[in-house]
């Protein structure tokens, strides 16, 4: 089904299909009504919402994620809070009923534990609202599909290169639940990605392999952050401008400058730079609202226990987020596509511009 909306306020249309997931959005409109090249900086109220419903993880107690090479940027299984209540997310689902497209369910742990998450994704769906979560994949089995089945968009599974990794996506394709691979991409990893790529050797069946950058938060260490300068990084983008798969290639918006200084082939109308506080919005299971669930130490956290969504996207906090993407790198030819890259972890932007200015 195709959702359509009008954002008066930042003074744009966009489009939604629930069925496959494809999002578009017009240029800001001129004062006819006609659609300029001018892309729209933010909208009017998150048209994705990342909900942390998961407050602890039992896998990351037992050290399954660090001995997959996954290094929880959430320090799972170190911190231990209580998951999200199922009445603060209806809370969450009531509030953006009609103007959030999709939620992505995650937080601290695999959200299939959640012990509501059955009413959880029935809930969202009976509002209109697409539900996608990420799994590990190590304690998923057929009650998970039957429940999702139908209902989710898409179904991620962290490749965390054991049984069970390979057993999640198995039950997931058998389904024909549209199933994604998200891949942590570090110096730990490359060399696999490279080959796996080269190789057209990830599960078949998937829709696509995600990469996502390693970032230096929580339990995982600056020492296996990419660097631009790094022949191997290179090499990988490379294999994406060339390589010829039978799945789809994604990335994590955190990605972006890579792609722009060393893709050539990538079609710039297919990307977008960091989304946080401008078109997403991140949840955690203690309703802290923040603009990405990378800022861990809730830096720029906006309490909505008692409060709305709404006035968390408009406030003080979500606006001095902003303001990086308003002002870093003012001389750069690639700041439209770039706005500076992640304001959070600055040692994950993959670029060595002269003119890279972070504000």
């Amino acid at each position: 089904m195709l959702i359509g909306a009008y954002d008066r306020k930042n003074n744009f249309r966009s489009v939604f299909d629930t069925e496959t997931g494809f999002y578009a959005r017009t240029g800001v409109l001129d004062e006819n009504g006609k659609v300029t090249n001018i892309d729209p900086f933010m909208t009017a109220y998150p048209s994705l919402i990342d909900i942390g419903i998961q407050g602890h993880c039992l896998n990351g107690s037992r050290g399954l994620c660090k001995q997959a090479g996954v290094y929880c940027y959430q320090s799972g299984g170190k911190i231990q809070m209580p998951n999200m209540l199922f009445e603060d997310y209806k809370k969450i689902i009531d509030e953006s009923k009609g103007k959030t497209f999709e939620v992505a369910l995650g937080g601290r742990g695999d959200p299939d534990q959640h012990e509501n998450f059955q009413e959880i994704i029935e809930y969202t769906v009976a509002n209109n609202i697409v539900p996608n979560f990420t799994t590990s994949g190590i304690c998923f089995d057929q009650s998970k599909v039957d429940i999702c089945k139908g209902k989710c968009g898409a179904i991620a599974v962290s490749f965390y290169r054991n049984e069970h990794t390979y057993n999640a996506i198995n039950l997931l394709t058998k389904s024909g639940i549209t199933t994604n691979i998200h891949y942590v991409l570090g110096n730990n990893s490359i060399d696999e990605a490279i080959d796996k790529l080269k190789n057209d050797s990830f599960p078949k069946g998937i829709n696509a392999v995600i990469f996502l950058l390693h970032k230096p938060v929580g339990l995982a260490t600056k020492e296996n952050c990419l660097n631009i300068n790094d022949p191997k990084v290179t090499e990988f983008f490379n294999c994406i401008d060339n390589c010829k798969v039978s799945f789809k290639i994604g990335f994590d918006s955190c990605s972006i400058p890579g792609i722009l200084n060393k893709c050539s082939s990538v079609n710039l109308m297919s990307v977008d730079t960091c989304e946080g506080g401008r078109w997403s919005m991140y949840i955690s299971a203690d309703m802290v609202a923040l603009h990405c669930s990378f800022d861990q130490s809730h830096r720029w956290g906006y309490n909505i226990k008692n409060d709305s969504i709404k006035n968390a996207w408009e406030s003080s906090q979500f606006e001095s987020f902003r303001q990086h993407f308003k002002m870093s790198c003012p001389n750069c030819s690639k700041r439209n596509e770039c706005m500076g890259g992640c304001p959070i972890v600055p040692e994950v932007v993959l670029c060595s511009n002269k003119d890279r200015e972070q504000k």
